[in-house]
């Protein structure tokens, strides 16, 4: 019997000193309501793939036990689970800790800020606050409060960012025609106009004599025209000089009519075209600089300071020791009439470079077959023609540049992250290469990376700033990402602007974009339409927008930037 009277007094103690260490945090759960929690924003928003938040908590006068610590901790709640932020820790007047401190007789506040990673799940989600409370020295009897539902969440807009970042090419320089040229000189005694037989038998007169045989027979050189330029040397009268240059050029057209017989063109208007120097001081300068003639310097002077020719002549001859040499190394080679001959090189057409491809590549040179990668918009064949380039000139570093390119676009992005690293040991600092170094480290989320080669790849093409343009959108850095975009018309040059708070000028971005008819383009102008308020512009847009692509009425029913308008039955119907 005294046994049994024992336990019945210690079973009393025990519940009485359980009653007195959580009778306070009873009232404190019975009165939570009493507590205030402001957030910021008010619907939760994805920046930098995070979800970021700042709470602030105020506590009334005689509500928080000056002998409790209770443990708030925010929490996202989502269809699909929910992420926990950091816990925070408060405690009453009493309770010897680090925590912050609530006054019993004044309340008191705290300021709370954390981040966790976002997922798509959050997209329509609650953030509560969950509390614990327990006595100092016995968490082991934990008092859980109601959750209570503080905010909404998360809009997730940056998300939309476009990854389409830009590779470059390693551009052809094919030319279907390439011009060419063949010169000779025929050179004439002093004050004579006749061409000797001699002079075409020199090296450069027969030389282009075979040229013009070589272009007439060869389908794929054209004549273009000849043009005949003859001169006489600076020594002499002017009207002497005049009266020379235009007899050699009579003696030089002559030559040619017997050369040019047999070329159909020869006899259209205009194929020879004439021109005659009488005095050919710039040519004698020209001769006179990389000559070793004494007192040059001298020479040249005098030509600056004298313009009339009969002036420059005369002080010229009083330099009578360098005017023997000017006669006998400068002026011979004045007198003369020049011939140029010129012509077009007809390269391949589009059919017979694809044809040729198929069936010989090896004989394409390095343009040709570059070319012909763009004579498709199939991406395996681009693929296959830049494989071929690597085999047949394998130190030529646009080839294993433009395969990967070729894969990016196939969306073989290991595959590209080779080519391209193959063409970098070509070239180490090609900043084209760098770029495209940069867009596989983008497409594999390594951000950073990225930023660090697109940065690099200054001056490779605008294609580096629209590709930073995406990095400062994923880095949240909204205002960096409208500066790189600058004016450009494209739904990531629009999205930059509206989550830098320019409304207006996102749908000037898209209005202007080459696809502005896409789905996305209109959903974007759906989005400025819900941030102005303005909801003809949202519904009209958001029609459109699920008109062109189903999909989006799904992406809508879970977009928070369209969360007033859940109910609104004209959202529905848009929607259904």
């Amino acid at each position: 019997m005294k046994n049994s009277k024992f336990l019945s007094l210690a079973a009393i103690a025990l519940i009485a000193l359980f009653v007195s260490s959580c009778g306070g945090i009873k009232k404190m759960k019975k009165n939570a309501d009493l507590v205030s929690y402001t957030v910021t924003p008010k619907i939760l928003e994805m920046h930098a793939d995070s979800v970021e938040v700042s709470i602030s908590g105020k506590f009334p006068p005689k509500y928080f036990n000056k002998k409790v610590i209770i443990e708030a901790t925010p929490v996202i709640k989502y269809k699909d689970g929910e992420k926990a932020y950091k816990v925070q820790k408060l405690q009453g007047e009493k309770v010897e800790d680090n925590n912050t401190v609530i006054s019993y007789t004044d309340g008191g506040s705290f300021s709370y800020t954390d981040k966790i990673p976002y997922n798509k799940g959050m997209r329509v989600s609650d953030l509560e606050i969950r509390i614990s409370g327990y006595k100092a020295g016995h968490e082991d009897k934990k008092l859980d409060f109601e959750p209570k539902k503080i905010a909404d969440g998360v809009i997730a807009t940056p998300g939309l960012v476009q990854a389409d970042a830009k590779p470059i090419l390693g551009k052809d320089k094919f030319q279907r025609i390439v011009p060419e040229s063949k010169s000779a000189d025929i050179h004439f005694a002093i004050q004579q106009a006749i061409i000797k037989s001699k002079e075409l038998k020199q090296e450069d007169i027969k030389a282009l004599q075979d040229y013009i045989n070589e272009v007439n027979n060869n389908d794929r050189k054209e004549f273009k025209g000849i043009s005949l330029s003859a001169y006489a040397s600076p020594d002499g009268g002017l009207d002497l000089n005049t009266k020379l240059a235009q007899n050699r050029a009579k003696s030089t057209e002559k030559y040619l009519k017997k050369e040019l017989k047999k070329v159909k063109d020869a006899s259209k208007e205009g194929f020879v075209s004439e021109s005659t120097t009488a005095e050919d001081w710039d040519g004698f300068k020209q001769l006179l600089e990389s000559s070793d003639i004494t007192d040059k310097d001298l020479i040249l002077r005098v030509l600056s300071m004298y313009s009339d020719p009969d002036v420059r002549e005369k002080e010229i001859k009083n330099i009578s020791k360098a005017y023997l040499q000017l006669a006998d190394k400068i002026l011979p080679q004045l007198r003369r009439s020049k011939l140029n001959v010129n012509v077009n090189l007809i390269g391949y057409s589009d059919d017979e470079i694809t044809k040729i491809f198929n069936e010989k590549p090896d004989s394409l040179n390095v343009e040709e077959m570059l070319y012909a990668a763009t004579l498709t918009n199939d991406n395996n064949q681009k693929a296959k023609v830049y494989q071929q380039v690597t085999k047949t000139y394998p130190n030529d570093w646009r080839g294993f540049n433009d395969l990967g390119y070729a894969y990016v676009k196939l969306n073989k992005i290991d595959d590209a992250k080779k080519a391209f690293q193959d063409a970098k040991k070509l070239d180490e600092s090609n900043p084209i290469i760098i770029n495209n170094c940069g867009v596989i480290a983008l497409m594999k989320g390594e951000i950073d990376k990225a930023e660090e080669k697109f940065k690099a790849a200054s001056g490779a093409g605008s294609e580096v700033n629209y590709n930073l343009g995406i990095v400062s959108i994923k880095k949240a850095d909204y205002a960096g990402a409208v500066n790189y975009f600058g004016d450009a018309c494209s739904f990531n040059a629009g999205l930059a602007k509206l989550l830098n708070g320019d409304n207006d000028g996102a749908v000037k971005a898209v209005d202007c974009a080459k696809d502005k008819d896409a789905a996305m383009n209109y959903y974007l102008k759906a989005i400025a339409g819900a941030r102005s308020g303005d909801t003809d512009m949202m519904y009209n847009n958001l029609r459109a927008a699920i008109s062109k692509d189903a999909s989006l009425s799904t992406l809508a029913k879970t977009d928070m930037e369209f969360g007033k308008y859940f109910t609104d039955s004209t959202f529905k119907t848009i929607v259904k």
